[in-house]
């Protein structure tokens, strides 16, 4: 892409593995080096929501057909995209914004299964209702070509960690961690590709643990883990999982690891040591990586757990800082992501790198949602 090309509008949004809501972020980029941060904003799902969610999650392992909906899945389809489309327009009009004014949308869907090594990977979410009930081009399905061609499909950020970083002129090696239900991270250093992977758990296994024994889905500012001990055997059952020795680029799907290790535990120890197990996670890749970082920036919810953060430094012996110490958001870093990704589909940018999923060559991916003959006409000639 030239660097003449103009920054396009987009709204990006995610709903992360931790099922809590739908973020939505709008910025304003080229797909490739601009990147200008606007307005972010979070919709939390109802508890019945992420029923729903939850059941769609346990039926989805059942699939041998990416594109099938059967029973709970055809429901939690129409939900999140309901919810998507909810939260694009209470956006809008909180932020005084028209339609008209977003040239795309990037949404990625709730993933309910992940398993790339049976070429399977699946994300509900309705692309082509969403486009047609906003009546803004919609670039969805992501992961998809990148599993096709062989990659994992996952993490997909790392080309807008890139975008950051090359923007704050930060020197490198720099590492920045996602930390959602899954954690991944990225490493930049230089003009050389990103190069990432998931790392191992990150919030899903402590949030359902505290919602299976406290009725809450989260340990809010790693309350219970400060209360209790690290138990080192279960730590060491749980890092004995096979994930741990394969080689990067690789990724996981959500419900990849057992609780089983830390179920004699009190709630307390369990939440410390399944937060070590986070920590330990990351550490056991940073060792291997060919530099290591001067820093590691963190995102996603795991910046507002001070007991990880504080575990994270002391496991990996490198400085962590949160995100948004750099003026970036730690929050809506996905959301902005997918914006960012959906810019680069117009323009025919890949998403992925042999180093960060895998995959044979750079990838383009995701689909654009069917709109009028006359737009289609539009994005062929003016954004490629």
């Amino acid at each position: 892409m030239s660097e003449s090309s103009s920054n396009l509008r987009a709204i990006g949004l995610m709903s992360g593995t931790s099922m809590d809501g739908v973020d939505v972020a709008l910025l304003d980029t080229d797909g490739a080096t601009r990147v200008a941060m606007g307005s972010s904003a979070f919709f939390a799902y109802s508890d019945a929501d992420r029923a729903i969610l939850r059941a769609a999650l346990a039926e989805a392992p059942k699939l041998t057909d990416r594109h099938a909906r059967p029973g709970i899945l055809a429901q939690a389809e129409a939900l999140v995209t309901q919810r998507h489309a909810e939260a694009v327009e209470a956006f809008l009009a909180q932020n005084n914004l028209s339609p008209a004014s977003i040239d795309v949308v990037g949404f990625h869907g709730q993933t309910v299964f992940h398993k790339p090594e049976a070429k399977l990977t699946v994300q509900i979410g309705d692309g082509e209702a969403l486009s047609a009930r906003l009546g803004i081009p919609v670039v969805f399905d992501f992961r998809a070509a990148d599993v096709a061609a062989g990659g994992q499909g996952a993490p997909l950020v790392p080309v807008y960690h890139r975008a950051l970083v090359e923007a704050a002129n930060l020197s490198g090696p720099v590492a920045v961690l996602n930390v959602g239900g899954v954690a991944n991270l990225t490493l930049l250093d230089g003009a050389n590709d990103p190069l990432a992977c998931d790392t191992g758990p990150g919030n899903a296994l402590l949030d359902d643990m505290m919602l299976e024994r406290t009725g809450t889905p989260i340990d809010r500012d790693g309350a219970c883990a400060a209360l209790g001990q690290v138990d080192d055997e279960a730590l060491s059952a749980l890092m004995a999982h096979p994930f741990f020795a394969l080689p990067a680029p690789k990724s996981l799907d959500r419900n990849a690891f057992s609780r089983d290790a830390v179920a004699e535990l009190t709630t307390e120890d369990a939440a410390a040591t399944l937060t070590a197990f986070t920590a330990e996670s990351v550490a056991s890749l940073v060792r291997l990586l060919p530099k290591t970082p001067t820093k590691i920036i963190v995102c996603g919810g795991g910046t507002h757990n001070p007991v990880l953060m504080s575990m994270l430094e002391a496991r990996t012996n490198v400085p962590v800082l949160s995100a948004s110490a750099l003026g970036w958001s730690a929050d809506a870093m996905e959301a902005q992501a997918f914006a960012f990704l959906a810019v680069r589909h117009l323009r025919g940018l890949p998403l992925t790198f042999p180093t960060t999923t895998g995959v044979n060559q750079p990838t383009t991916g995701g689909v654009l949602a069917h709109i009028p003959k006359k737009l289609h006409d539009f994005f062929d000639k003016n954004m490629r």
